[in-house]
């Protein structure tokens, strides 16, 4: 689809479609106004009759609007304006986009840009109406032999702001907006596709292709060389699986070659079956998705190089399967970590911190300013914040205020969670340095301990995105969080955030 930004008035736009947007309870915002005064009261009538209330999410879609140019005015219900938030500005967008995109508009101009959003800036708006829009046409039917074909599909968007002064930020933030939305859609397409398609090898092609097409330098660690290195954890999670393990790295240097990079480290199990703790059948379909941490940190360095941001980031990926079999790691067994640390494996059900760790001592010898780990680690999380807030722990707290502020800025929110000594008690092992479970309590802050023994080094975060990386049901799919956040995050160090 193609985007631009435009300032104008709505009556004069030539275009299939301008939306503009009604407060409930039918009161017309300013570009309705405008357009209302043109059409000599037109649009205010039909108001007054009871057709558009402007409850959050209606619509009403006009055709032949005297005194305009444009083909058709679409209606836009958002709500009681002392209400209208982020959540709602979202929700306006998409309802907008996805009518255009399904009654045959070509083109359309949306007015919605220009409402004000309480502490939000008109950058802001325009940021996440392009990702909100390129989400809301987003598809993944590449597997279907029929296609899900869409009448006219939309073509152009036009979003307008208020004043021409406004047009240089806007221009700015819809180029990152589409850059973020790209690196969504990346990450939503590595999780959706199936675990027998996406293996640990798929992983590694991608993300040579990337580093070729962007220009970043990329390495892939094959098993021989991650055996000489000592990465027996991680390879312990592959022991029963065919497909052979993947490190990958990938390495985007926009800032100065002195300045330290930020690393991401994205969980990369492109099926997790439990291993010999093996899973219910119920549902473990979705665990094509525990690879979600690895297409986010890949979606995000894609985000970073589309925007060329002026900052060094290094993206790691231990990618394997995890499948029970004759040379699987069985409960009981005890590994030893790149770091030196002995482990005791009392659930392979367990196995995200077990690649992750080798990661995180892995990322040392790039010297980072900060680490974020990014994996669909555990259930707990779901059970503790659902699907709404991704799970937050740090070992610095000024970092995670910090990643907080922007998942609210990115309206891909996180709750910052406890990584309290007294919880490090719970991974007691009688025969290891560690287990890698701390029992039935606590369990998404006892991953989250367990990882942090193997960060003492550097300045670190973890993000559980075990209830936001995919939907089930109905919207079954993946969301492509957390990328949103973590690109306003390296937007905010670029010093290219309002």
């Amino acid at each position: 689809m193609e985007f631009s930004i435009k300032s104008g008035s709505p009556e004069k736009q030539r275009s299939a479609c301008v939306v503009v947007g009604v407060h409930e309870p039918r009161k017309l915002t300013l570009p309705a106004e405008l357009l209302d005064n043109a059409a000599r009261s037109y649009i205010s009538d039909i108001i007054r009759r009871g057709d558009m209330e402007g409850k959050l999410g209606t619509t009403l879609l006009l055709h032949n609007v005297p005194g305009t140019l444009c083909d058709r005015v679409l209606l836009v219900g958002l709500g009681k304006e002392k209400e209208f938030r982020e959540k709602e500005y979202c929700q306006a967008v998409r309802t907008a986009v996805k009518t255009l995109n399904e009654t045959g508009s070509f083109d359309g101009v949306v007015f919605l840009t220009e409402i004000p959003v309480k502490k939000r800036t008109v950058s802001w708006r325009v940021r996440q109406a392009a990702i909100v829009a390129q989400e809301t046409v987003y598809r993944f039917d590449q597997l279907k032999s029929k296609k899900d074909e869409v009448r006219r599909p939309l073509r152009k968007l036009t979003f307008a702001v208020e004043r021409r002064n406004e047009l240089t930020p806007a221009e700015e933030a819809l180029n990152q907006g589409l850059a973020i939305a790209e690196g969504m859609a990346l990450a939503k397409n590595l999780g959706n596709l199936p675990g027998n398609l996406c293996t640990p090898t798929y992983l590694a092609e991608q993300a040579t292709a990337m580093a070729q097409e962007h220009g970043l330098e990329c390495q892939i660690l094959e098993k021989a060389e991650m055996e000489a290195l000592g990465m027996f954890s991680l390879l312990s999670v592959a022991r029963g699986s065919h497909q052979p393990p993947k490190f990958i790295v990938l390495q985007y240097k926009g800032g100065k070659k002195e300045e330290k990079p930020l690393v991401l480290v994205g969980k990369g199990i492109t099926f997790d079956t439990g291993g010999i703790s093996l899973k219910p059948a119920a549902e473990m379909d979705e665990m094509k998705y525990d690879m979600c941490g690895a297409a986010s940190v890949l979606g995000t360095i894609k985000a970073a190089a589309l925007m060329k941001l002026p900052v060094n980031l290094t993206v790691i990926v231990p990618a394997t399967e995890n499948m029970p079999g004759g040379s699987a790691t069985k409960p009981g067994d005890v590994v030893t970590s790149l770091s030196g640390q002995t482990i005791e494996v009392l659930n392979t059900d367990a196995e995200g911190r077990l690649v992750l760790c080798d990661a995180l001592t892995y990322a040392e010898r790039f010297e980072p300013e900060t680490v974020i780990d990014v994996a669909t680690l555990t259930g707990a999380c779901v059970v503790a914040l659902g699907a709404v807030a991704t799970g937050l722990f740090s070992n610095n707290d000024s970092l995670a205020r910090e990643l907080a502020h922007c998942g609210d800025e990115a309206f891909d929110r996180a709750w910052h969670m406890p990584l309290w000594e007294d919880y490090q008690e719970l991974l007691k092992s009688n025969f290891a340095d560690m287990a890698n479970i701390g029992g039935r309590y606590a369990g998404a802050i006892t991953a989250a301990c367990f990882l942090a023994r193997f960060t003492k080094k550097f300045e670190w975060a973890h993000l559980d995105i075990a209830g936001t990386a995919w939907k089930s049901g109905a919207d079954k799919g993946a969301t492509g969080r957390p990328v949103p956040l973590l690109t306003h995050y390296l937007l905010k160090r670029a010093g290219k955030l309002d």
